[in-house]
């Protein structure tokens, strides 16, 4: 290693070493760890592995100085994978029982006990893999107990499970037979046999290597009989229903290499798995290749996860759980994916419903993780933002925030968020994507400018308390030093540094701003004082009944008030207008992106985004067309019931001349024909049009 010498111990309470310490430990390590401490380096500093290993670089800086955007100085690393001979599989997720690879055209079938898991690798990309299970017991017996796909799509509510609640696989008595553990794919097929021969033949390539016969034969040892048409799971075939005309269409699959279904078995199982010798279609890339099995042991500790990429090319990564989650896990079994992080749908104890109340009524605190934060940071750190988003943030005095859009030259929404303003060379962006940073990046870049664009990743875990109680509880948690905002200083979208109770305790970020509506505040810390500032806030709350939320009341709050989501209100092709989205647009500054563009569609409007009063408690879909007589006019965006209303209510986006107050309009349903949902034209917010409560 460049005679590098070892120079000391890590020092694990130097930084956030929960992750560190948890991978040495899990391989038989312990805190004694020696390490190489780079104090200068001039040139950079090139590494060659002869075996292989794992390389953790670690820059210490205070937690206080990711707080407040202070930290200096990164680390640029970059890998050159060696050159491979044969596949290119992805880490093992465990201890293995038994691994084999299925070769292109064949199946191969083999034995999971209860508690194992197994791992279904698409080894080079585009390749589909049909997959059966058979009850070990029911084989003894003579009866054949598997899979049934129609029983599985009916338990769990959609075309196949997935990581999360409903993941598991059912027989056709509804009894469970394996669950989802892990899945980087997340496109598969429940509806399609196994190819058969006479698939083959009838298309005029007779003797073809077909799925159902290798299925059969694999499993003949086991005494499964014969089938011509295999029912199976097709994993990796990416398949979708027309939502127009029914039909099940299917393309080249989006599996990558080495993505892979991990599942556990729930008992003994028979199982079999093909890598499909199709050639002729489009589903294994016009390529047919091999699959890739791993079998663990039971005791091997597989979390639930899906896969995130930042952008359709960029590498992968697995879910994780939140720092918040030793908390939540207790209180809650409902999570959802939440970009890279599992987040919660919903509290069992309270119900959607409680939640929604408490944070109307009382004080609530969600798990916000998921959000973006970038911290952007040097002299040119405001000429970049006053370039990059719709407001003028020549006008952001330091210590105060604003909501405001990244948008594109079209004018079409890249992105929400809030920015604050740190310092007068330090801003954060608060945001809902990646994106984000790389068209500041890209920005900077192409305009020369002195800055850096640091993106906090997993850094800033943060929590949003919000309610008309919000303020009392933080009065009682809150500490901050005279030479920034107090608690009771902050206006909406304030923000300022405290600490828990006192000059000694677990630093945080606290704004003024919140996804509700109401009154509310949200706290970004640091991963290692996360379950101590939840601990806080629970025990502060007590007296005011707090509530936790999950993502299900926050959809319902947040269409009430009117607040846009993407993909939703806006996306692509959607301008800041038509998205609803204008007030947070200032036409008269100098330039930014996107302004052309705007200044043309302000001049000359098609839609609008407005609200709709629905005459009955139907929730229409999103997307669902709006009438006027028999001519569509508008579209659906977000809906829900309205608790405090309590009837029904869209958002929807709809042609100007449609767009005033008090008409009489219908959503349609059932193919927009068959059923229409009367519904009035209004101003949205639907609740508290002012914000009164949130400037409170």
């Amino acid at each position: 290693m460049l005679n590098l010498a070892e120079t000391g111990l890590v020092e694990w309470d130097e930084f956030d070493s929960t992750e560190l310490l948890a991978w040495v430990t899990t391989h038989g390590g312990n805190r004694q760890v020696p390490c190489h401490r780079l104090d200068h380096a001039p040139e950079a500093l090139i590494l060659r592995a002869d075996h292989t290993v794992t390389v953790w670089v670690i820059h210490t800086t205070g937690v206080a100085g990711v707080i407040e955007g202070s930290a200096t100085g990164n680390i640029t690393v970059l890998h050159k994978p060696a050159t491979i001979e044969g596949p290119h599989l992805p880490p093992l997720l465990g201890d293995t029982r038994d691994e084999f690879t299925v070769p292109r055209g064949t199946a191969l079938a083999y034995e999971l006990k209860a508690g194992e898991f197994v791992q279904i690798i698409d080894v080079e990309g585009q390749q589909c893999s049909d997959f059966m299970a058979l009850r070990a017991a029911g084989l003894d017996q003579g009866q054949e107990w598997m899979i049934d796909s129609t029983a599985t799509r009916s338990m769990v509510r959609r075309a196949y499970p997935g990581p999360g609640l409903l993941d598991k696989f059912f027989d056709r008595e509804m009894r469970p037979l394996l669950n989802v553990v892990q899945d980087t794919c997340g496109r598969h097929d429940t509806f399609g046999l196994a190819c058969t021969a006479r698939g083959y033949e009838e298309r005029g390539f007779p003797g073809h290597l077909n799925c159902s016969d290798n299925m059969s034969n694999s499993l003949a040892p086991y005494g499964v009989g014969r089938r011509a048409a295999w029912p199976a799971i097709n994993f990796f075939w990416n398949t979708w229903i027309d939502p127009t005309n029914h039909h099940i269409l299917t393309e080249e699959s989006h599996s990558r290499p080495g993505d892979y279904v991990a599942m556990r078995a729930l008992e003994d199982l028979v199982c079999v798995s093909t890598a499909c010798p199709d050639d002729i279609d489009p589903i294994n890339g016009w390529n047919p290749t091999d699959v890739h099995v791993r079998i663990y042991r039971p005791e091997t500790p597989i979390r639930r996860a899906v896969a995130y990429r930042e952008k359709e090319d960029a590498p992968m990564s697995i879910s994780q759980e939140s720092a918040f989650h030793d908390r939540l896990s207790p209180l809650t079994q409902h999570f959802a994916p939440a970009r890279d992080l599992w987040a919660p749908v919903s509290y069992p104890a309270y119900g959607t419903l409680g939640e929604y109340w408490a944070c109307r009524q009382a004080v609530t605190v969600q798990d916000m993780s998921g959000l973006r934060k970038f911290d952007i940071v040097g002299p040119d750190a405001e000429a970049l933002m006053q370039l990059a988003t719709t407001r003028n943030v020549a006008k952001l005095p330091v210590w105060r925030g604003s909501y405001t859009l990244m948008c594109d030259e079209s004018g079409s929404v890249i992105d929400d968020g809030t920015l604050f303003r740190l310092a007068p060379e330090i801003f954060r962006w608060c945001c809902g994507t990646e994106e984000s940073g790389r068209a500041l990046q890209e920005l900077a870049n192409a305009r020369g400018l002195q800055v850096r664009v640091h993106a906090l990743r997993g850094a800033m875990p943060n929590l949003a308390i919000q309610g008309p109680k919000s303020r009392d509880l933080l009065r009682k948690i809150a500490f901050t030093q005279p030479h920034v905002p107090g608690l009771d200083h902050l206006k909406w979208f304030g923000v300022t540094v405290a600490r828990l109770y006192d000059r000694e305790g677990a630093p945080f970020m606290l704004s003024r701003s919140g996804y509700t509506g109401e009154l509310g505040y949200e706290v970004f810390c640091s991963k290692s004082d996360a379950v101590a500032i939840w601990d806080a806030v629970m025990a502060a709350g007590e007296e005011f009944g707090i509530t936790p939320m999950g993502s299900a009341a926050l959809d319902i709050i947040r269409v009430e008030a009117g607040l846009a989501a993407a993909n939703a209100e806006f996306a692509p092709g959607v301008d800041a207008f038509e998205a609803g989205l204008g007030f947070a647009v200032d036409l008269t500054k100098t330039e930014f992106t996107g302004k052309a563009a705007l200044e043309r569609n302000a001049r000359e409007p098609r839609r609008v985004l407005k609200g709709l009063l629905v005459g009955c408690d139907d929730v229409p879909a999103h997307g669902a067309p709006v009438y006027a007589g028999e001519r569509q006019v508008g579209v659906v965006t977000s809906a829900t019931r309205s608790p405090m209303l309590e009837h029904a209510i869209a958002l929807v986006r709809l042609s100007i001349e449609h767009a005033e107050n008090g008409t009489q309009l219908e959503i349609g349903q059932l193919d927009g024909r068959m059923k229409r949902l009367r519904a009035t034209v209004s101003d949205i917010p639907f609740i508290d049009p002012q914000r009164k409560r949130a400037r409170a």
